[in-house]
């Protein structure tokens, strides 16, 4: 005989389990955050999205032009490329990603940035699902891609970016950086290869191909690296030695934004000012 008391408790169970939300399925406004996180079953909004000042990013005025004009026509509707920014890693290429879309929100477009970690790309077609109930535009940011070999996820972001039914939808477009220019390693010997050598290559090529727009971040030079650090100082009101901020470099064995950057909050901490 079933204890009248344990039938209770296991109704009221069965009824909460009813009502639960999985965290999977839970309710996301899609049109209220300036930014967005999907962990590869949950798109959540992002609590603090403040990325650098578009006009504080210094030496990379090409790159920064083109894609905050491709950036703009999407957030309008029109069309636009999905972009692979690639290069020397501390370049800027993340930062223009996030400063264009906070430049464009501040001009009043109605356009969001949500970002994917790289080892969730299984899960894209969800989100693109997710997406598609929404009208406004989002650019999905693929930050730091790359493939050991042009495999069965190279294959599998190829589709998804032309083609197939779950390729993505049209308010979204792809933003992917990379510190290699075709994303997938490429090998001397395959010149050696006399057979199929053509195959071969274009098969490494044709995830990058997909990208209408690519736009190379290269290593600077001492004037350009120092040109930057000078932008950052008067901004932040700081003064500084050329020659101390070339030696900061050379001691990171890099000249690079992301140096610059370092460079400065160094001379803030030792001037006792905040960065802001």
């Amino acid at each position: 005989m079933t204890d009248p008391a344990l039938s209770r408790i296991a109704d009221a169970l069965e009824a909460i389990a009813r009502h639960v939300t999985p965290a999977s399925e839970a309710a996301v406004d899609l049109t209220a955050a300036p930014a967005y996180h999907w962990d590869g079953s949950v798109i959540r909004a992002v609590d603090a999205f403040a990325p650098v000042d578009f006009d504080l990013l210094a030496g990379i005025d090409a790159q920064k032009s083109s894609l905050l004009e491709n950036s703009r026509r999407h957030a309008a509707g029109l069309p636009a490329h999905d972009v692979l920014l690639w290069g020397a890693r501390g370049t800027g290429k993340s930062a223009t990603v996030a400063a264009s879309v906070a430049r464009l929100q501040r001009e009043g477009m109605d356009v969001a940035l949500a970002q994917c970690a790289t080892d969730s790309l299984a899960s894209l077609p969800a989100l693109f699902h997710l997406l598609r109930g929404t009208s406004r535009p989002f650019i999905l940011f693929l930050d730091d891609l790359g493939f050991d070999d042009a495999g069965g996820d190279a294959r599998a972001l190829r589709s998804l970016l032309e083609g197939g039914a779950t390729a993505r939808p049209a308010n979204v477009r792809l933003y992917v950086t990379s510190n290699r220019r075709h994303i997938v390693p490429r090998y001397l010997q395959e010149q050696d290869d006399p057979i199929n050598m053509r195959d071969v290559v274009d098969d490494k090529m044709a995830l990058a191909d997909r990208f209408g727009l690519s736009l190379g971040f290269h290593n600077l030079d001492q004037d350009a690296y120092v040109a930057i650090v000078r932008g950052y100082a008067t901004r932040f009101g700081l003064s500084f030695e050329a020659l101390d901020a070339v030696q900061w470099a050379t001691q990171r064995g890099s000249r690079s934004g992301r140096v610059a950057w370092q460079y400065v909050v160094e001379l803030a901490g030792r001037a006792g000012k905040r960065l802001s």
